[in-house]
């Protein structure tokens, strides 16, 4: 059989790796959007290296856009197969691929409008809403610890990562003649000890392994740390400077977590006196679904919901839906929190937050997760002392805080105990993959000195013979 490496390949969007089996099957092993590269990133996400109309199985390790972002795309183009995944990650994709491509449709259109002033033709979304709402006619839900048959020749299982709601490790048995090849993939692993999602869980021995290496050159701090620095980043912007605290968060995952975060100091009646603002439909969406998949949840929240039925929800916190509401945020004058998508502030309410708010001392900006390079976030985060959002320049005013200990991703450590399941022996090969070459770099070195062997760094389009 034969795997083909067609994305996150040396960096950590657009994660897409192909399988082809000898009798010919085709399975593709997540489907994601390149993020973060300005104009660049659409003609990436257009060139598949695939055509779409000849695979037979998606397999999506999780919801996020840099996994699944661009199943509405090969539907569109030719895509007639099977998308499995989790429950929770099919409940997922259903709002956050629509939303991408509203978004799509959007941008697309004020695009236009400066293309036309050049006299150059219109350019097409990607794909729309519309196109995002018919491909989940594609997907099949398969629990945790359920294996799938696929044509009698391949057995999949899914294993959790504890990465966001539905994650999953994706285990796989191909059968090619009286041989059988193990192969796993991790998508994105999880951290252990988290307030709301259970640790990743062990999975079977494999031949060889595909690996993330998000962080694979850090450690992050305790997660026991984790409120105690929200709550010092809440006192010392609505309290002491009485300005705005702005938290750039994904919609799914880290949303969740600061929510739940705060709704622990409201609880235990650390909180000041201020309004919470989850700017973000998105996130609204998530939180919904996520107190739907309670099977997700580890003992510790579980315990806490018999005092708290709703861990997600106090007096003072507000889901906004609106634009005009959105608007209206950016008017206001008393100290507050927002929690606004997107992660890596390059699209979403957010945008509109910090170019409000990012030249005011008294505003806070507090990163709570990864960002790509090349991203607004991680040009405001890296000190630039000038940024352009919305093609207008602002000299960076706000203060600057980051809680690593939030990430959705393990670090190093975390990653090398999560693998410590596997015999080394019996590994003949473990790719990394979604990660910068630097940090990936430093990973494969960490590994091989505990032990570690056979370890390779794929590039764009690199293809194994397994």
């Amino acid at each position: 059989m034969k795997l083909q490496f067609l994305g996150a390949t040396r960096e950590v969007t657009g994660s897409k790796h192909l399988i082809t089996t000898k009798s010919g099957l085709k399975i593709l092993l997540d489907c994601g959007m390149y993020q973060g590269k300005g104009l660049e990133t659409d003609a990436m996400n257009r060139d598949l290296g695939f055509d779409p109309a000849e695979i037979d199985y998606l397999i999506l390790s999780h919801a996020h856009i840099d996994h699944s972002g661009l199943i509405p795309y090969i539907y569109k183009m030719g895509f007639g197969g099977t998308v499995l995944c989790t429950p929770a990650t099919r409940d997922l994709c259903a709002i956050m691929l629509a939303d991408a491509g509203r978004i799509q449709e959007q941008d697309t259109v004020t695009f236009n409008k400066k293309r036309r002033a050049q006299g150059l033709p219109p350019v097409e979304p990607i794909y729309t809403m519309e196109d995002a709402q018919n491909s989940m006619n594609s997907f099949i839900s398969i629990p945790y610890h359920k294996p799938f048959n696929i044509e009698g020749e391949v057995k999949v299982e899914f294993f959790d990562a504890g990465h966001i709601l539905g994650s999953a490790f994706v285990y796989l048995e191909i059968k090619e003649g009286r041989r059988t090849i193990r192969l796993g993939f991790t998508g994105d692993i999880g951290r252990y000890n988290t307030k709301i999602l259970k640790d990743p869980e062990p999975f079977p021995q494999v031949d060889y392994l595909m690996m993330e290496s998000t962080y694979g050159d850090r450690l992050h701090t305790t997660l026991d740390t984790a409120e105690q620095e929200l709550l010092m980043a809440v006192l010392d912007t609505c309290t002491k400077k009485k300005g705005k605290l702005i938290i750039p968060s994904f919609a799914i995952g880290r949303a969740q977590e600061i929510i739940y975060a705060l709704d622990r100091l409201e609880h235990a009646k650390l909180l000041p006196d201020i309004d919470v603002f989850v700017d973000s439909p998105l996130s609204t969406s998530a939180t919904n679904i996520m107190r739907l998949h309670t099977e997700c949840f580890n003992d510790d929240i579980v315990e806490y919901t018999r005092t708290d039925p709703d861990p997600f929800g106090f007096n003072r916190l507000q889901y906004i839906q609106s634009v005009q509401a959105s608007k209206e945020l950016n008017m206001r004058h008393k100290p507050c929190v927002i929690i606004a998508a997107s992660g890596m502030m390059e699209a979403g309410r957010v945008k509109h937050h910090l170019a409000n708010h990012i030249e005011d001392p008294s505003t806070t900006i507090l990163c709570v997760g990864y960002c790509e390079p090349s991203t607004l976030g991680a040009k405001i985060m890296r000190g630039d002392r000038t940024v352009s959002i919305f093609g207008q320049p602002h000299t960076v005013r706000a203060e600057l805080r980051r809680i690593d200990s939030l990430s959705g991703h393990a670090d190093y450590s975390e990653m090398i105990n999560y693998i410590g399941c596997q015999d080394k022996r019996k590994i003949k090969q473990l790719f990394l993959v979604h990660g910068e070459e630097q940090t990936q770099e430093h990973f494969s070195q960490t590994l091989a000195e505990v032990g570690w062997k056979r370890i390779s760094i794929p590039h764009f389009r690199d293809e194994v013979e397994l």
